[in-house]
């Protein structure tokens, strides 16, 4: 959420930078809302002057033992016009919490502009993609023909958008993530988390995807008990641990790693890969979270970044760093890193991770504030990113592994995981 003082104290250049992300900032809604305040506000302050004037008056009629029956009307009927200005503003203050809860975050100064993906930069690639004397292959047939991936007994059970792995391909999925917490945890100095799998309405409010995004979630409604929804990542349990917290200067900054599965209803997003694993209901992913200190959240963010860059490098997956723009940045982020694998059968690159800087932005909305070495409370900032997305990589494990007989090679660094095993085969 935006700190509200800019919105009044400067107006025009908080939409002149919304608007180089597509968002047209309803500035006479504001302004509307602004002067309701002001005026009420103004009015309460006079109406309660007044009334500590009379109060005093009533103090020295009664002392002369003059009558104050007057005074004491006048007196009430403050007091009832004070109690209705308080209802109003309560209803108005909502009414601006409701309108800057839906105003994404402003980009930060060395974010590329730009309309859509097309004019993200491309800031760096590693790795080389490899030859083939064959045809590729992509994940789908390949799964399929091993007999350990199987979408069609998926939509049997769920429905489409689902997927069912079955022998070592399933014990690959499942070794990618302990790899990838491992590596993080004790080489990279995150604290491993296991956190809920359902969230609270303001758990998704904190991090940005309520009240704007409900679409995109899996809601659950409860007769006795407010509704809970399916995470659609680790980053709302994880970031909402400090929620309505003030931090020790000392505890900061806090780096956590947490493997969950993520549901997201993809709406809109029909007819967007509808093949294979790319885009599911249902994923895994390692989430990295750090909460930083204001000052430390851009070299956070590169670190952060660095670190799923490495699960990539380790796994030897050829993959390259984008810097988004403007408009494609997701809604709550300040500034965003996507990591993009190469996949052979698609002959290009894809996300397979987004690392974003959020500053203060989740902060306010979860009230998660440190106490500085001045001992004055500030807002914290959050940053995020998958480290990485476990499908996303089998898939590429998958397509840039295999061999000419449809077999997988698995990675070096992963085998100790599945007991040594180094090929994935047909299931005999």
């Amino acid at each position: 959420m935006l700190d509200i003082q800019l919105l009044r104290n400067d107006i025009d250049a908080v939409s002149e930078r919304l608007a180089t992300r597509g968002y047209a900032l309803d500035i006479a809604a504001f302004q509307q809302l602004e002067a309701a305040r002001k005026t009420l506000q103004t009015r309460t302050q006079d109406l309660q002057a007044r009334r500590n004037s009379l109060s005093k008056q009533i103090g020295m009629l009664k002392g002369k033992g003059e009558d104050a029956s007057a005074v004491l009307a006048e007196v009430a009927a403050l007091k009832e016009e004070l109690d209705a200005n308080e209802i109003r503003l309560d209803v108005l203050l909502k009414d601006f919490d409701a309108f800057v809860a839906i105003i994404p975050n402003l980009p930060q100064e060395s974010v590329p502009l730009g309309k859509s993906e097309v004019d993200n930069v491309e800031t760096m690639r590693w790795g080389t993609p490899r030859s083939y004397d064959f045809t590729v292959r992509d994940h789908v047939d390949l799964g399929e023909a091993l007999g350990q991936l199987d979408f069609a007994t998926a939509a049997k059970i769920a429905g489409a958008r689902f997927s069912l792995m079955q022998g070592p391909l399933a014990r690959l999925h499942r070794s990618i993530a302990q790899f990838m917490l491992d590596v993080h945890s004790e080489e990279h100095g995150y604290t491993e988390v296991y956190a809920p799998y359902l969230v609270n309405a303001a758990s998704l409010f904190g991090t940005g995807q309520l009240p704007k995004f409900e679409e995109d979630l899996f809601k659950i409604l409860r007769p006795d008990a407010e509704p809970l929804y399916l995470i659609p990542t680790a980053e709302v349990p994880v970031t909402n641990i400090v929620r309505g917290d003030i931090l020790a200067w000392d505890t900061l900054p806090l780096k956590l790693v947490c493997h969950t599965p993520c549901f997201r209803s993809e709406a809109g997003s029909y007819g967007k890969d509808t093949r294979g694993m790319i885009r599911q209901h249902q994923f895994d992913k390692v989430e990295l979270v750090q909460i930083v200190s204001a000052e430390k959240s851009n070299d956070a963010h590169e670190e952060l970044t660095r670190h799923a860059e490495i699960i990539l490098e380790k796994l030897e997956l050829p993959y390259r760093r984008v810097a988004l723009c403007t408009g494609d940045m997701g809604f709550s982020s300040a500034k965003t890193y996507d990591l993009e694998v190469w996949l052979p059968a698609q002959n290009t690159y894809r996300e397979i991770s987004s690392c974003s800087n959020f500053e203060s932005f989740q902060a306010r909305r979860m009230q998660a504030r440190c106490r500085n070495e001045k001992n004055k409370t500030e807002l914290v900032h959050t940053l995020n990113g998958s480290g990485l997305a476990v499908g996303r990589t089998l898939v590429a494990i998958m397509e840039n592994y295999q061999n000419a007989d449809g077999s997988i090679t698995v990675p070096a660094l992963l085998r100790p995981y599945l007991g040594g095993l180094e090929k994935i085969t047909t299931r005999k």
